[in-house]
């Protein structure tokens, strides 16, 4: 755009002075006439990057799962193909499901015994709990006789001291006063041998032979729901619609579950495109603007695109973790840049875009609109040298 400024600035300069030789072409003429190009351009340059800043770092970035089994095992299936697109949910391997399968039958089996060991303890609850309130009636039975028959112990003996009853009602009242006596004792023994085998209870109120059964068959449930969800897991499916790259695995091949040792890498299709800016940069950038950015994968195609974010962070605003105080005498540490996220906007919001492109880029602020031109044709021009392989071989 430059050149072509100046092209047009020397055909002013050669109808002014030259074809129609209006003005003198002298020492002052020639000293206005150098100096005006230099000036105006420098200043148009330095009010571009204001207003339109442009950035010659822009990337594509995606995001990439390192692809890891949950369980181990040998591998019975991989329907997938490197490089090639891949739905959500679609599998990706199998891994051998026979010994997960059996391990879940076998727990799956204990189940019944320890439910039946359950029932068995409850049942035994519950027959103690019926044996101490059989225990408490009958002694509360036998106490209110014992009551009344001290009552009549007490009548029949002034009777039998005054005469007017028998000796005999006297004793045999003091008999059953007696045997009562002994039924109420043996009944009270009867409900504290009972209260002693329900005396093991928890917070509750379970025996403790009934919680033990219930947390048998607990721990056996939780070990049957660990065993179907890995069993589940001998199949893995794509997390997002994506790509899978780095294929490696293959049929009878060992696959363990080891994070450092992944057996795939799994491109997703979800994109971040920044692009780099100074800090001084950014001041008038804000979310909205219009951008375009030009990838050297794509020679002489412009991609439209609007400011989503600015990522205000920068690595060398982080400490280290440590428990030394950060040494401040050494080197400067130099400005970091912060990245501005572009997303694809207008007829490119669908434009494929490959992982890793490169190029060049500009934001069209709200400020400065008649110089903006200026900046779009810098993209334009540039984006058409992309045709050039400067390679000599």
């Amino acid at each position: 755009m430059e050149i072509i400024l100046l092209l047009i600035y020397s055909g002013i300069v050669w109808l002014v002075f030259f074809k129609f030789k209006w003005l003198p072409w002298n020492f002052v003429t020639q000293v206005i006439v150098f100096t005006l190009p230099i000036l105006g351009i420098t200043l148009l340059i330095l009010f571009l990057n204001v207003v339109a800043p442009s950035s010659s770092d822009v990337r594509v970035i995606n995001y990439v799962v390192q692809v890891v089994p949950r369980v181990t095992g040998r591998v019975i299936e991989v329907p997938v193909e490197p490089n090639r697109p891949v739905k959500k949910g679609e599998v990706l391997f199998r891994i051998d499901p026979t010994p997960f399968q059996q391990q879940l039958a076998a727990l799956v089996g204990k189940e019944p015994e320890l439910s039946a060991k359950l029932d068995t303890a409850e049942a035994y609850q519950r027959e103690l709990g019926e044996q101490l309130r059989s225990a408490r009636s009958a002694r509360d039975a036998t106490s209110a006789k014992l009551a009344l028959a001290i009552k009549r112990v007490g009548q029949t003996r002034e009777l039998a001291s005054t005469g007017a009853g028998s000796k005999y009602d006297y004793e045999q009242a003091l008999t059953d006063v007696a045997s009562l006596r002994s039924e109420v004792t043996a009944s009270t023994a009867q409900m504290e041998q009972v209260v002693q085998k329900m005396s093991a209870q928890t917070k509750q109120g379970e025996l403790s032979e009934v919680a033990q059964a219930r947390a048998a068959l607990q721990q056996l449930r939780a070990q049957i729901a660990e065993s179907r969800w890995q069993l589940e897991q001998t199949t893995f499916r794509a997390p997002a619609n994506g790509t899978v790259v780095n294929l490696q695995l293959r049929e009878g091949s060992y696959a363990a579950a080891i994070p450092l040792v992944p057996v795939m890498s799994f491109v997703e299709d979800e994109q971040w495109v920044l692009a780099m800016y100074s800090q001084n940069e950014l001041r008038n950038v804000a979310p909205g603007d219009e951008a375009e950015i030009a990838l050297k994968t794509f020679p002489n195609r412009i991609i439209k695109t609007r400011v989503d974010s600015i990522v205000w962070s920068s690595g060398t605003g982080q400490l280290p973790l440590g428990g030394t105080v950060p040494n401040t005498a050494g080197p400067p540490i130099p400005p970091g840049r912060f990245a501005v996220r572009l997303r694809p906007d207008g007829a490119d919001e669908h434009t494929f875009l490959p992982m890793g492109a490169a190029g060049v880029g500009a934001i069209y602020t709200q400020h400065g609109h008649m110089v903006h031109i200026v900046r779009k044709v810098i993209m334009r021009v540039g984006t058409k040298l992309d045709w050039l392989v400067l390679k000599l071989h």
